[in-house]
């Protein structure tokens, strides 16, 4: 609903990404299915690099905060999200946080990179990610995007842009519900924090104990 402020102009409620991720351990093929017998279309499939980085002074895993290089083809930019805190990850694993996207020409995506290099940004891991992302017009607030991440699996990630959590929690849990996905695991970390686990895992495991590389994309 539009307000007014005592100038007499209209004022909007700022809208946030709610957000619940979980594993996929069926067929993304029998999913995709499912969307679509749904009415959820393709809207895009595309391959994304994201860097992400880190403070030397704060520790961006222990903060749970993120500052991101994204690129894919024409197009790059710049994003940062603040700190998890008991405001923006409720007790329904649903997480709401206000994103800061700076968009960059994707030639300059080095530069950008170079950039953080001498501000004294510590790299962190390189997130392989290749998304299929689908929206219904019963839905509009919503997309149920399936992310193949190199080397951690599948995931599901259904998002709804709304400034109303409880509506947007019902949303979510309907749609999953639809989806026959209400018993898969809910995954609270960002694909950062799995890509960095598993990095540190390829580093210092043995050999026999690395899980085998997935296949990843079409």
């Amino acid at each position: 609903m539009l307000g007014k402020n005592p100038k007499g102009h209209q004022m909007t409620k700022k809208l946030l990404e709610i957000e619940r991720k979980r594993q996929l351990t069926g067929d993304a093929k029998e999913l995709i299915k499912q969307l679509q017998d749904l009415g959820f279309e393709l809207q895009s499939n595309l391959r994304e690099i994201d860097t992400y980085y880190s403070r030397s002074d704060v520790d961006f895993m222990q903060t749970v905060e993120c500052l991101r290089i994204r690129q894919r083809d024409g197009f790059a930019e710049v994003t940062y999200k603040p700190a998890t805190t008991a405001a923006t990850h409720t007790e329904n694993d649903v997480i709401i946080k206000p994103e800061t996207n700076l968009p960059i020409q994707p030639g300059d995506a080095a530069i950008a990179k170079q950039l953080l290099a001498n501000l004294g940004m510590v790299r962190l891991v390189e997130v392989n990610k290749y998304r299929r992302s689908f929206q219904s017009s019963d839905f509009p607030q919503a997309t149920v995007a399936i992310d193949e991440i190199k080397d951690a699996g599948t995931f599901v990630e259904v998002e709804v842009l709304s400034d109303d959590e409880t509506s947007a929690l019902a949303m979510i849990s309907d749609i999953e519900t639809k989806l026959g996905l209400e018993s898969a695991e809910v995954v609270t970390r960002p694909y950062r924090d799995i890509c960095m686990g598993l990095q540190s895992c390829f580093q210092n495991c043995p050999k026999k104990a690395q899980s085998p590389t997935l296949h990843f994309g079409p």
